[in-house]
Order: structure tokens, then sequence, then C-alpha cells
């Protein structure tokens, strides 16, 4: 799997954490899986940094989310 596509499964579980977060935080309830969620791609994220010597600006995520995603479909 290469850097950009393991930048975007992190960027994913990690939008996918905020929903978690705030339910729990709303039910008065300890955020276990979104804690796991937020590690899962916190750690993806750092290591898609360290596979690419470049590494990412922030203005070339979103291509790099469309790019991943056209090979998806493709």
């Amino acid at each position: 799997m290469d850097s950009d596509a393991i930048l975007v499964i992190g960027l994913f579980l990690g939008v996918l954490a905020i929903p978690a977060l705030l339910n729990s935080f709303s039910e008065g309830a300890p955020p276990r899986s979104a804690a796991i969620l937020v590690m899962i791609a916190s750690v993806l994220i750092v290591v898609a940094l360290y596979q690419k010597p470049s590494g990412y600006r922030i203005a070339d995520i979103p291509g790099v989310i469309v790019k991943v995603i056209g090979r998806v479909i493709n």
C-alpha cells in the first residue's frame, strides 16, 4: 500500500472519530472507541508522512484524496 492510500485511510478514520467523540461526550460515557479511532488514524497519518520523503503540504491533500478515490473507482 502506498503512502497516499495510507494517508487517505488515516484521514477518513480521523473524520469518523469526530461523531464518535461527540456522542460519547454527550452521553457522559468514556470515549473508548473514539480514542482508539483517533490513535489508529494518528498512526496511519504518521506512517504516511514517514513513507513519503518529500512530505505532504496542506494544499496537496485534496488532490491526494481525489487521486486515491479515482484509483479505487477504476
